[in-house]
């Protein structure tokens, strides 16, 4: 159960991010209803949000698995929830998103998301526990250039993570609704 009121006054400006996020999305999402509650927050979060969307230098798949891997460790549900649909969305493999809880035990992953997974749960741990050992098996496969941005893809799902759990936000059913492609 949320911590913190989803329901808002029905002005001009919630009835706008309302419909953005529904354009996008199909629905409202919640951590943009919580965010509703500071118009300065939300700007930052989309902004950050809109920003972050444009970082391609990574595989996405590799990506998609550090941020489903820190979501993981943090034990984030909506965020597990909407990674999982987005995702999906962007072709992941499902038998790899749906294994990320526990990856350590699965077949489905080779040697260099087995390493992605590793750094970011590193990286999420408090505090970090990232060794010179594991940024040098990354160097070995990635770029300086791909590594700074899986650092940052981690660092941006911490965030997000700890504010959606920290407020109480959980799933909102996006993994059900995954044979449907996103709203454009």
């Amino acid at each position: 159960m949320a911590r913190i009121e989803l329901e808002h006054k029905r002005t001009w400006f919630v009835r706008l991010a309302e419909w953005g996020s529904r354009r996008k999305y199909g629905e409202v999402l919640d951590p943009g209803k919580a965010a509703l509650h500071n118009r300065r927050v939300l700007t930052t979060m989309l902004m950050l949000e809109g920003s972050a969307a444009r970082w391609n230098k990574l595989d996405p798949g590799l990506k998609a698995l550090a941020v489903m891997a820190t979501s993981a460790r943090i034990g984030c549900s909506w965020c597990m929830d909407f990674g999982y649909w987005e995702f999906h969305h962007q072709d992941v493999d499902q038998a790899k998103l749906r294994d990320v809880p526990v990856w350590r035990d699965s077949y489905v992953y080779s040697d260099l998301e087995r390493a992605v997974m590793d750094y970011a749960e590193a990286m999420t741990a408090t505090p970090p526990e990232v060794t010179d050992e594991q940024a040098e098996r990354l160097r070995a496969d990635l770029t300086d250039e791909q590594l700074v941005e899986l650092t940052a893809a981690v660092s941006l799902e911490n965030y997000r993570s700890r504010t959606n759990a920290a407020l109480g936000l959980t799933s909102q059913g996006f993994k059900e609704y995954c044979d449907l492609r996103p709203v454009q």
